[in-house]
């Protein structure tokens, strides 16, 4: 929310909307290639969210809905989506593009589009370095390199069920799987979907939960195993990000998981060693964002950061509006 202040408020419900709102941000996961800045909604602009909502089916749903919501309560003032995908426009060719057919890259519109924009762009903005690598870990999670304040690869593709494994999504899985499951009749289409988005990740692994916090506490072996292996392929991406980059100056953990598991941040940087990066072990315990806990020595230089994609969002709104 935008006010007459020209200051932005973050609100969980509309009963705590403040008084003199001049605008309402909304942050939406996949804007596809249609929309490549933030955007004042419509009926054709919730059209073309809705179509995109079969590829971020935990995303773009909500957010139609909070949309509809907000705008039946807030009808006089303009509502703009954000995008998370705006900001990986800078991705170049070789990054973007899957090894398919021609006519499924042109016609299609198949390709990497990228996101958490919103949460790495605040951190490129907090975090100045010439290569950057973000760690966006929460319920979703993705790895992206920046160059200069600009992506130039990310984990996340055509959808956010590509990358690393997440709360309660699979992350990248052999193709091969899906087609298996299917020729064998062994799941339908819809069930492969609800599986891989909901069934998968760190609840899969350990049968447990997908909550970090949880897999900590518990002295299952499989909750052991499932922040390994998590932990094991965050530290391979943030590997595959620094060839991108051609090095590493700095990294970045934020997010739910990202900000509060000391433990995953250990996890992470233990196997990072070879890229100069080294936690300082008392700093990393007691971090609170947004706090510095690489050690003394450390090349690469190790932040918390609290992820803030609400101001990012009210700043896109602002300027799009021309806002004081």
């Amino acid at each position: 929310m935008v006010d007459e202040a020209g200051s932005a408020a973050k609100v969980d419900s509309l009963e705590s909307v403040p008084a003199g709102v001049e605008a309402v941000a909304h942050r939406v996961v996949h804007g596809g290639r249609r929309f490549g800045v933030a955007t004042v909604v419509d009926d054709e602009v919730l059209d073309e969210i809705r179509k995109l909502s079969e590829l971020a089916p935990l995303h773009n749903g909500p957010a139609l809905a909070a949309i509809a919501e907000a705008r039946r309560a807030l009808p006089d003032v303009p509502h703009v989506a954000v995008f998370d995908t705006v900001f990986h426009r800078t991705i170049p060719p070789e990054a973007a593009t899957y090894a398919v057919p021609r006519r499924w890259r042109d016609e299609w519109e198949i390709r990497r589009y990228g996101f958490h924009g919103l949460s790495v762009q605040w951190a490129a903005e907090r975090v100045r370095a010439e290569r950057l690598v973000v760690c966006h870990l929460g319920g979703g999670c993705s790895v992206t390199a920046v160059r200069d304040g600009r992506s130039v690869e990310t984990t996340m593709g055509f959808s956010p069920l590509e990358g690393v494994p997440m709360a309660t999504r699979a992350g990248s899985i052999d193709a091969e799987i899906v087609l298996y499951l299917l020729r064998h009749r062994l799941l339908s289409p819809e069930e492969i979907e609800v599986q891989l988005e909901r069934e998968s990740g760190l609840l899969g692994l350990s049968g447990i939960s997908g909550s970090v916090e949880e897999l900590e506490a518990s002295p299952e072996p499989d909750a052991r195993f499932a922040l390994e292996l998590f932990a094991y392929r965050v530290a391979g991406a943030v590997g595959a990000m620094a060839v991108a980059l051609g090095g590493l100056d700095a990294l970045v953990f934020t997010a739910g998981i990202g900000e509060n598991s000391p433990r995953v941040r250990d996890l992470v940087c233990g196997r990072l060693g070879f890229l100069g990066v080294e936690l300082d072990p008392e700093a990393n315990a007691g971090a609170r964002p947004d706090a510095d806990v690489g050690a003394a020595g450390s090349r690469a230089r190790v932040v918390v950061l609290e992820a803030r994609e609400d101001l990012v969002a009210a700043r896109a709104a602002r300027a799009l509006l021309r806002l004081s």
